[in-house]
C-alpha cells in the first residue's frame, strides 16, 4: 500500500489489519532485535521505565507492579496471565531503533517510542484505549487482539484497578496474529490482546500531547519571556455607570493586553512548538535528563581528524531532533534548545543518527560548529572505528 493511500484512507480514521507487514519477522533462521531475556535484563535496570501486570482470573483482579524489578524475581514467575512491559527500548538497544526507520511515512517527531512487551500465556493489560495512533506489531508468539470499531463505544472506566481499563469491551473484531503481522489503532479505539503463547509484541507509539498540555506549555513559556512593562492600561478611561461592572471595554483592554504578547505570532509559535515537541517525555511528563554533557577528551581539530579517517559521531538514543524553516534559514530544535542553521544543514542534521566524515564536510562554518557544540553537550559520541568511543 502506498503511504499515501495509508494516510489518506486509514491514519486517524480506522483500524488497519497488515498481515506480514514484516515479512523477516516470520521466518525459521529470524534472529529477533531483543529477546525475552533481555527485555528481563532491562527491566531490571534503575532507570529502564518498567511495568509487570498480572490477571488473576478467579477474582477478575489486576495487579500492576513498577521496576526496577531484582534479576532474581524472573525466574519464579508464573507460566501464565502476566504480562512485562518496557518503554523506550529503542533508546537502549539500536537494532530495536532501527525498526523507526519503516515508519518513515510520518514525521519522525510525531514518534513517541516503540515499547516491548512480554507476555506469558494468557497475559494481557486488559481491555483499554489509547488516546495516539499506535501500531502493534508481533515479534514472536501469537497475540489475539480484539477491537471495538463501532461508532460510539462505551469508555467509561473501571474504579477498582490501579490501570485505566474499560468498564464495558464488545468487540467488532477478532484476529490473532503470528509473527510479522501488525495491528494499526488511530486514537479511541478500545482494544484488548491477549497472548495465545509466550510473546514478544512491539508498540510504535504516537507523540499526540493533549490541548490542554500544549496551552499551558505555551502560556508557561509566553509568561516566563513577557517583557514586565506589558500591562493591561486605561489611559482613555471613563466614569462607570456602575463601579462593580467589568464592561465591555474593560474586556477590550484585556484583549488588547493578551495580545501585546504575540501568541498568535507563527515565528514564536514556530519556535515554541520546536522545542516543546522535541523534549523527551513519556505518559506526557517531562523525564529527567537522559543526556548530560561530558569532558570531551578531543580537541575539535583532533576530531576533525578522525571523521577525515573514516571515525563517525553517532547520536545519543535520548536525542530528539525536528527542524523548521524560519525566514530564509531554518532552526533546528535539540531535546528543546533551537539553534539557527542554513537549511540544508538543519535538514541533514535533522535527519542523520550518525554523522560520517563526509557528511561533515558538507556542512556550512555554522553546522559544524553546532555539531562540536552538541558534542559538548552530550548528544553524539565519538566512535573511532577501533572498539573504542569517546
Amino acid at each position: 500500500m502506498p503511504p499515501a493511500e495509508f494516510l489518506r484512507d486509514y491514519w486517524q480514521k480506522r483500524p488497519l489489519l497488515i498481515r506480514n507487514a514484516f515479512p523477516a519477522f516470520d521466518t525459521p533462521d529470524f534472529m529477533p532485535p531483543i529477546t525475552p531475556e533481555d527485555l528481563a535484563g532491562l527491566a531490571c535496570e534503575d532507570t529502564a521505565l518498567s511495568r509487570i501486570v498480572a490477571h488473576e482470573r478467579e477474582h477478575d483482579k489486576w495487579l500492576l507492579r513498577h521496576g526496577p524489578f531484582p534479576e532474581d524475581m524472573f525466574p519464579g514467575m508464573p507460566d501464565h496471565d502476566w504480562t512485562l512491559l518496557v518503554q523506550d527500548v529503542d533508546k537502549w538497544d539500536a537494532d530495536v531503533a532501527a525498526l523507526v526507520d519503516a515508519f518513515d511515512f510520518l514525521p519522525r517527531w510525531r514518534i513517541d517510542d516503540i515499547m516491548v512487551s512480554f507476555a506469558a500465556p494468557g497475559g494481557s493489560v486488559g481491555a483499554h484505549v489509547d488516546q495516539y495512533d499506535v501500531f502493534l506489531l508481533q515479534a514472536q508468539g501469537h497475540r489475539r487482539w480484539q477491537i471495538d470499531d463501532s461508532k460510539d463505544p462505551p469508555l467509561e472506566f473501571r474504579n477498582d484497578v490501579d490501570l485505566r481499563l474499560l468498564q464495558r469491551f464488545t468487540p467488532s473484531h477478532d484476529w490473532v496474529l503470528g509473527p510479522g503481522d501488525m495491528l494499526y489503532l488511530p486514537p479511541g479505539v478500545p482494544h484488548h490482546g491477549v497472548a495465545e503463547d509466550a510473546c514478544l509484541t512491539y508498540s510504535v507509539g504516537m507523540r499526540a500531547p493533549a490541548a490542554a498540555e500544549l496551552l499551558g506549555d505555551f502560556v508557561d513559556t509566553l509568561a516566563a519571556e513577557a517583557d514586565d512593562s506589558l500591562r493591561y492600561h486605561d489611559p482613555e478611561l471613563q466614569p462607570p455607570s456602575d463601579p462593580a461592572e467589568i464592561d465591555a471595554a474593560s474586556m477590550e483592554r484585556v484583549v488588547e493586553a493578551l495580545n501585546l504578547l504575540r501568541m498568535n505570532d507563527p515565528e514564536r509559535l514556530g519556535d515554541w512548538f520546536g522545542r516543546f515537541i522535541t523534549v523527551y517525555r513519556s505518559a506526557g511528563q517531562v523525564m529527567p535528563a537522559a543526556i548530560a554533557p561530558g569532558e570531551v577528551p578531543r580537541s575539535r581539530i583532533e576530531i576533525e581528524w578522525d571523521l577525515q579517517q573514516g571515525a563517525s559521531l553517532w547520536r545519543h538514543p535520548y536525542s530528539r531532533m525536528a527542524w523548521r524553516k524560519a525566514g530564509r534559514g531554518a532552526r533546528l530544535y535539540v531535546n528543546g534548545q533551537e539553534h539557527a542553521l542554513p537549511v540544508r544543514d538543519a535538514k541533514r542534521i535533522a535527519n542523520a543518527p550518525t554523522l560520517d566524515g563526509a557528511m561533515y564536510a558538507t556542512l556550512s562554518d555554522t553546522g559544524r560548529d553546532i555539531v562540536f557544540e552538541l558534542l559538548q553537550a552530550g548528544h553524539y559520541r565519538l566512535d573511532t572505528g577501533d572498539g573504542e568511543e569517546e
